[in-house]
């Protein structure tokens, strides 16, 4: 099944690790059942990726484990 989502009225946020910089950020959206898309900040108008919640909470998780 080919899905694509319509992210042209997504609120995204940036990493609360980005430390407010507009450099190396990633921003999710929130609100999407099932995915989370993700886009990097420094090319907004490029594509996202987009990922399954359990992946990207392994992600996360991952990421936290590491600091």
């Amino acid at each position: 099944m080919n899905r694509t989502l319509d992210l042209s009225t997504a609120t995204w946020r940036k990493s609360s690790y980005s430390d407010g910089g507009d450099n190396n950020c990633v921003e999710v959206a929130d609100g999407y059942p099932g995915v989370v898309p993700v886009r990097d900040s420094k090319f907004p108008a490029g594509s996202a990726l987009i990922f399954g919640t359990a992946s990207w909470s392994a992600f996360v998780d991952g990421v936290k484990d590491s600091l």
